[in-house]
């Protein structure tokens, strides 16, 4: 049994009625349909930290999906699925694939600079002060780039930039 059948409080239920007929309704073909309830059941099952059931919900979207819109942010959820664990590099190369398909995605730029950021404050923390440097670079360029399409986004990033001076930049819009 589908896992958006399987909610049992009343929001679930009511959201569940509503996206199945807004899917009947859709000019999509029956593929399309099937990737997209696979994808609905990825997200319920993330939400819920089912991870390795979100997992197999998504490939199998994957697998039908052929909107390459649409693909982008299968792959983006794959990729946070693997951030939230700790994968990193698994995580960058589903955002990568991401923005291969949907360049103009700033979460997935915002998503990479953070596992930069975060990998620079280890090394940091190790002593390895140059190597961090390099790590704080790269997350600096990506934010940059998120900051630019989401320019009311990412106060903090901001912030970090002016105050590291990896920006000049006051506004970003």
């Amino acid at each position: 049994m589908p896992r958006t059948q399987r909610n049992d409080n009343f929001i679930d239920k009511s959201f569940t009625v509503m996206a199945d007929m807004i899917l009947k309704f859709l000019p999509a073909n029956k593929k399309a349909k099937e990737a997209f309830a696979y994808y609905r059941d990825g997200m319920a099952a993330q939400a819920d930290g089912e991870y390795a059931e979100a997992l197999e919900n998504y490939n199998e979207a994957l697998k039908l999906e052929e909107d390459p819109y649409d693909r982008s942010y299968i792959l983006y959820n794959i990729g946070l699925i693997h951030a939230s664990n700790g994968e990193h590099d698994t995580a960058l190369d589903y955002y990568h694939q991401a923005l291969d398909l949907n360049p103009r995605m700033p979460q997935a730029l915002n998503n990479i600079a953070v596992i930069f950021h975060y990998l620079g404050e280890r090394e940091k923390e190790a002593g390895n002060d140059d190597e961090a440097d390099a790590y704080y670079d790269k997350a600096a360029d990506y934010w940059k780039r998120a900051i630019r399409l989401a320019p009311n986004n990412y106060i903090e990033a901001q912030n970090w930039l002016k105050t590291t001076g990896r920006s000049q930049m006051d506004v970003y819009f």
